[in-house]
């Protein structure tokens, strides 16, 4: 999708915990040091400096920074991050600058600082408010804490929050997640994210599965807490704008919606992937990725190494064009695809189409714009899988 602004993400790699299930590029820094602090948060100015001009003339709509841990950085220097972010590109109105928060007495004590840096909008880690369910997630904090730091951030002054459960983790209940739902509501957080625990390869808990030892409940129970979900939230006044995004009216993540709408993004740091805007070479767009490895990132940062560049094909662009509108509640729509790729999207996936909507995963308008029914939502994965 053509867009003239731009979001940048800026990947923070340091956690106290890895946790079994968490296949992002992180490392475990148990404390983060000044020194490492210090030349992670230099490598990522330098690498921002370079790559900026990529993304030159745009307006910036958004700063997210996530891990890993990035409230484990002083406020300081997520300040100046900030600060170099706004210097390299025009901020347009209402800039969203988020930082993603984990439960713990350290970062609740830097909260005040955050909100002096320049940050706007904060995302809790909180998983669950259970102490049990995040014993067996390997999470680092106890539900006592996630309290704590949800009173914390709105003392701090956020009016935007943002909370994250993870359902259908170990031996979890369906009565189990109700309460977590209950505990977050009564909060009253102006978005939440809800996301089914998911099996990545290489994991320890990939590997605890692979031996019969993750005790995961049904796949009944798992459906059940799907609709559960969407229920309550729904009931509480959550709109469910993205399979596993809920928010309050006009509370809708700006940044994240960046990724399904297919705008430009830059990204920096260990790990981090970029939107390349169109380009004469790749109408499409293109992809650039960092090195996972904190030492191979920052050797290519001093080296002054381009990240690695893939540029999209009309297929490729078409199938993620598909599959990322139909995460969405608005769907795909078929003027705006035909605009891109030259015919709507009947004109590639007919056959594809036909078998899913003759399966009640797929509805089609007359106008050929394309939405998941209640059915497809419950079965995404395996409807995106025809597009990819």
């Amino acid at each position: 999708m053509q867009s003239d602004d731009v979001g940048v993400y800026l990947h923070v790699p340091f956690c106290e915990r890895v946790c079994p299930y968490c296949d992002f590029a992180v490392v475990a820094a148990r404390p983060l040091t000044e020194d490492v602090e210090e030349a992670y948060v230099e490598a990522l100015l330098a690498e921002l400096a370079r790559r900026q001009v990529d993304f030159g003339g745009r307006r910036l709509a958004s700063i997210y920074l996530g891990g890993g841990t990035p409230s484990l950085l002083r406020p300081g220097s997520v300040e100046g991050l900030i600060d170099a972010v706004i210097g390299a590109f025009p901020p347009g109105e209402a800039l969203e600058i988020t930082l993603e928060v984990n439960p713990s007495t350290v970062e609740r004590e830097r909260l005040p600082g955050f909100r002096a840096a320049g940050v706007n909008r904060v995302s809790v880690g909180v998983q669950s408010f259970d102490d049990l369910t995040l014993k067996r997630l390997g999470r680092a904090h106890r539900g006592s804490e996630a309290h704590a730091t949800l009173d914390a951030c709105r003392r701090a002054g956020f009016d935007d929050l943002s909370l994250d459960l993870i359902f259908g983790a170990p031996e979890q209940s369906l009565e189990g997640l109700g309460r977590d739902l209950d505990a977050a509501i009564a909060f009253g957080p102006e978005h939440v994210s809800a996301y089914e625990l998911t099996l990545e390869p290489d994991t320890p808990f990939a590997a605890a599965a692979a031996r019969g030892r993750l005790a995961r409940p049904a796949e009944e129970t798992v459906v059940a807490m799907i609709e559960g979900v969407e229920a309550r939230l729904g009931e509480a006044g959550y709109e469910r704008y993205e399979l596993s995004s809920y928010a309050r009216p006009g509370r809708r993540a700006r940044h994240n919606r960046r990724y399904w709408e297919r705008r430009p993004v830059l990204g920096i740091g260990v790990g981090a992937f970029s939107n390349d805007p169109p380009t004469a070479a790749a109408p499409h767009g293109s992809r650039r990725s960092n090195p996972r490895a904190l030492p191979r990132y920052l050797e290519a940062v001093a080296a002054g190494a381009p990240p690695a560049m893939e540029a999209l094909s009309a297929e490729t662009a078409r199938g993620e064009a598909v599959f990322l509108a139909l995460r969405t509640a608005e769907g795909l729509d078929a003027a705006t695809f035909e605009t891109e790729f030259g015919a709507a999207p009947r004109g590639f996936f007919a056959a594809e189409i036909d078998a899913l909507a003759g399966a009640d995963l797929l509805h089609e308008d007359p106008s050929g714009d394309l939405r998941l029914t209640p059915r497809g939502r419950l079965l995404s994965d395996s409807v995106f899988e025809h597009f990819v």
